[in-house]
Protein backbone atom coordinates (compact mmCIF):
# COMPACT_ATOMS: atom_id res chain seq x y z
CA UNK A 1 0.00 0.00 0.00
CA UNK A 2 1.69 3.42 -1.10
CA UNK A 3 0.65 6.38 0.64
CA UNK A 4 0.60 9.48 0.27
CA UNK A 5 3.05 12.84 0.92
CA UNK A 6 0.84 13.97 2.56
CA UNK A 7 -0.41 10.92 4.56
CA UNK A 8 3.41 10.62 5.27
CA UNK A 9 4.00 14.77 6.21
CA UNK A 10 0.94 14.18 8.92
CA UNK A 11 2.47 10.99 10.71
CA UNK A 12 5.65 12.47 10.52
CA UNK A 13 4.09 15.33 12.84
CA UNK A 14 2.07 13.07 14.79
CA UNK A 15 5.32 11.04 15.42
CA UNK A 16 7.45 14.11 16.34
CA UNK A 17 4.41 15.80 18.45
CA UNK A 18 3.71 12.31 20.38
CA UNK A 19 7.48 11.85 20.97
CA UNK A 20 8.06 15.22 22.30
CA UNK A 21 4.66 14.32 24.81
CA UNK A 22 6.42 11.48 25.85
CA UNK A 23 10.06 13.31 26.23
CA UNK A 24 8.66 16.07 28.53
CA UNK A 25 7.15 13.56 31.07
CA UNK A 26 9.69 11.40 31.26
CA UNK A 27 11.92 14.00 32.29
CA UNK A 28 9.65 15.60 34.58
CA UNK A 29 9.99 12.12 36.52
CA UNK A 30 13.33 12.01 35.97
CA UNK A 31 13.98 9.67 34.41
CA UNK A 32 17.56 8.39 32.94
CA UNK A 33 18.49 8.09 28.87
CA UNK A 34 17.50 5.18 28.70
CA UNK A 35 14.43 5.48 30.58
CA UNK A 36 13.15 8.99 28.05
CA UNK A 37 13.99 7.31 24.99
CA UNK A 38 11.57 4.17 25.69
CA UNK A 39 8.88 6.49 27.05
CA UNK A 40 9.28 8.91 23.76
CA UNK A 41 9.75 5.74 21.58
CA UNK A 42 6.30 4.17 22.73
CA UNK A 43 4.85 7.46 22.72
CA UNK A 44 5.74 8.12 19.38
CA UNK A 45 5.24 4.60 17.89
CA UNK A 46 2.58 2.25 20.12
CA UNK A 47 -0.47 3.40 18.19
CA UNK A 48 0.75 3.46 15.02
CA UNK A 49 2.39 0.05 15.86
CA UNK A 50 -0.83 -1.52 16.95
CA UNK A 51 -3.13 -0.49 14.24
CA UNK A 52 -0.58 -1.51 11.37
CA UNK A 53 -1.02 -5.24 13.43
CA UNK A 54 -4.43 -4.65 12.93
CA UNK A 55 -4.44 -3.98 9.37
CA UNK A 56 -2.04 -6.78 9.06
CA UNK A 57 0.39 -4.33 7.09
CA UNK A 58 3.84 -4.94 6.84
CA UNK A 59 6.52 -3.81 7.58
CA UNK A 60 5.87 -1.69 10.53
CA UNK A 61 5.61 2.23 9.40
CA UNK A 62 8.47 2.93 11.81
CA UNK A 63 10.35 -0.53 10.18
CA UNK A 64 9.64 0.73 6.82
CA UNK A 65 10.80 4.67 7.49
CA UNK A 66 13.60 3.96 9.50
CA UNK A 67 14.91 7.90 9.65
CA UNK A 68 11.22 7.60 12.46
CA UNK A 69 13.54 6.28 14.55
CA UNK A 70 16.77 8.56 14.45
CA UNK A 71 14.59 11.60 14.64
CA UNK A 72 13.08 10.69 17.39
CA UNK A 73 16.87 9.33 19.03
CA UNK A 74 18.10 12.79 17.98
CA UNK A 75 14.76 14.71 20.16
CA UNK A 76 16.20 12.53 22.77
CA UNK A 77 20.34 13.40 22.74
CA UNK A 78 18.88 16.81 22.12
CA UNK A 79 16.24 17.58 24.68
CA UNK A 80 18.50 19.07 27.67
CA UNK A 81 18.98 22.16 25.10
CA UNK A 82 15.64 22.39 23.95
CA UNK A 83 13.36 21.23 26.91
CA UNK A 84 14.68 22.87 30.08
CA UNK A 85 10.92 24.07 30.70
CA UNK A 86 9.86 20.42 30.94
CA UNK A 87 11.01 20.62 34.35
CA UNK A 88 9.32 23.16 35.23
CA UNK A 89 5.44 24.80 35.90
CA UNK A 90 4.56 24.73 32.20
CA UNK A 91 5.72 21.37 31.65
CA UNK A 92 2.30 20.28 32.09
CA UNK A 93 0.97 21.87 29.84
CA UNK A 94 3.77 21.71 27.23
CA UNK A 95 2.63 17.98 27.33
CA UNK A 96 -1.01 18.68 27.09
CA UNK A 97 -0.33 20.89 24.22
CA UNK A 98 1.86 18.25 22.62
CA UNK A 99 -0.50 15.37 23.01
CA UNK A 100 -2.97 17.35 21.59
CA UNK A 101 -1.63 17.92 18.25
CA UNK A 102 -0.48 14.23 18.33
CA UNK A 103 -4.21 13.15 18.50
CA UNK A 104 -5.46 14.82 16.08
CA UNK A 105 -2.27 14.18 13.45
CA UNK A 106 -2.61 10.50 14.40
CA UNK A 107 -6.40 10.35 14.36
CA UNK A 108 -6.08 11.53 10.49
CA UNK A 109 -3.17 9.84 9.76
CA UNK A 110 -4.19 6.66 11.23
CA UNK A 111 -7.78 7.05 9.56
CA UNK A 112 -6.42 8.06 6.08
CA UNK A 113 -3.83 4.66 6.15
CA UNK A 114 -7.11 2.40 6.64
CA UNK A 115 -8.89 3.93 4.19
CA UNK A 116 -6.14 2.68 1.88
CA UNK A 117 -6.16 -0.28 2.64
CA UNK A 118 -9.75 -0.67 2.40
CA UNK A 119 -11.70 -0.69 5.27
CA UNK A 120 -15.01 0.48 5.51
CA UNK A 121 -15.31 4.16 7.07
CA UNK A 122 -16.45 2.29 10.76
CA UNK A 123 -13.14 0.31 11.01
CA UNK A 124 -10.84 3.21 9.78
CA UNK A 125 -12.73 5.56 12.12
CA UNK A 126 -11.91 3.07 15.01
CA UNK A 127 -7.99 2.86 13.30
CA UNK A 128 -7.94 6.28 13.93
CA UNK A 129 -8.78 6.23 17.05
CA UNK A 130 -6.43 3.67 18.39
CA UNK A 131 -3.66 5.32 16.29
CA UNK A 132 -4.13 8.19 18.00
CA UNK A 133 -4.94 6.81 21.90
CA UNK A 134 -2.05 3.85 22.56
CA UNK A 135 0.81 5.88 22.56
CA UNK A 136 -0.39 7.88 25.16
CA UNK A 137 -1.90 5.00 26.85
CA UNK A 138 1.37 3.18 26.83
CA UNK A 139 3.40 6.46 28.06
CA UNK A 140 1.24 7.06 31.11
CA UNK A 141 1.81 3.09 31.92
CA UNK A 142 5.55 3.65 31.73
CA UNK A 143 5.40 6.71 33.87
CA UNK A 144 3.45 4.61 36.42
CA UNK A 145 0.16 7.11 36.01
CA UNK A 146 -3.25 5.90 34.72
CA UNK A 147 -3.46 6.52 31.29
CA UNK A 148 -5.55 10.15 30.84
CA UNK A 149 -7.63 8.76 28.75
CA UNK A 150 -9.49 6.21 30.96
CA UNK A 151 -9.36 8.60 34.14
CA UNK A 152 -9.48 12.51 33.96
CA UNK A 153 -12.73 13.05 32.47
CA UNK A 154 -11.77 15.21 29.77
CA UNK A 155 -13.11 14.42 26.63
CA UNK A 156 -9.87 12.52 24.63
CA UNK A 157 -10.95 9.31 22.86
CA UNK A 158 -13.86 11.39 21.84
CA UNK A 159 -12.16 13.99 19.91
CA UNK A 160 -10.30 11.55 17.85
CA UNK A 161 -12.61 10.27 16.86
CA UNK A 162 -14.52 13.21 16.02
CA UNK A 163 -11.54 14.35 13.87
CA UNK A 164 -11.62 10.82 11.97
CA UNK A 165 -15.39 11.53 11.45
CA UNK A 166 -15.53 14.98 10.40
CA UNK A 167 -12.21 13.77 7.75
CA UNK A 168 -14.73 11.06 6.24
CA UNK A 169 -17.29 13.32 6.35
CA UNK A 170 -16.07 15.70 4.22
CA UNK A 171 -14.09 13.60 2.11
CA UNK A 172 -17.35 12.10 1.05
CA UNK A 173 -18.91 15.27 0.41
CA UNK A 174 -16.12 16.14 -1.82
CA UNK A 175 -13.73 18.35 -0.31
CA UNK A 176 -9.95 17.81 -1.37
CA UNK A 177 -7.80 15.22 0.75
CA UNK A 178 -5.45 17.94 2.06
CA UNK A 179 -8.38 20.30 2.98
CA UNK A 180 -10.30 17.51 4.54
CA UNK A 181 -7.02 16.19 6.41
CA UNK A 182 -6.49 19.69 7.84
CA UNK A 183 -10.35 20.09 8.93
CA UNK A 184 -10.34 16.87 10.87
CA UNK A 185 -7.04 17.76 12.54
CA UNK A 186 -8.57 20.84 13.53
CA UNK A 187 -11.48 18.94 15.19
CA UNK A 188 -9.52 16.72 16.94
CA UNK A 189 -6.82 18.81 18.28
CA UNK A 190 -9.31 21.89 18.90
CA UNK A 191 -11.85 20.15 20.61
CA UNK A 192 -9.01 18.10 22.71
CA UNK A 193 -7.66 21.61 23.73
CA UNK A 194 -10.97 23.18 24.54
CA UNK A 195 -11.59 20.14 26.60
CA UNK A 196 -8.43 21.12 28.69
CA UNK A 197 -9.41 25.18 28.87
CA UNK A 198 -12.86 24.76 29.99
CA UNK A 199 -12.16 21.53 31.93
CA UNK A 200 -15.37 19.78 30.36
CA UNK A 201 -16.17 16.62 32.01
CA UNK A 202 -17.63 13.29 30.49
CA UNK A 203 -19.90 11.41 33.05
CA UNK A 204 -18.29 9.00 35.46
CA UNK A 205 -20.16 5.60 35.96
CA UNK A 206 -21.24 5.53 39.43
CA UNK A 207 -22.32 2.35 41.61
CA UNK A 208 -25.50 2.49 43.27
CA UNK A 209 -25.46 3.28 46.64
CA UNK A 210 -26.59 0.56 48.82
Amino acid sequence: MKLTALLIAIEVGGTVAFAMSGLIEAMRKRMDVVGVFSVAFVSAFGGGTVRDLLLDRRPLFWVEHEAYLWLVLAMVVTAPWWLKLALRDTGTRLMEWADAFGLGLFAISGTGIAVAAGMSPGVSVLMGATTAIVGGVARDVLCNEVPKVYQDHRPYALCAVAGSVAFLGLGALGLGSELASLAGIAVATGSRLLAIAFDWQLPGWRLPQK
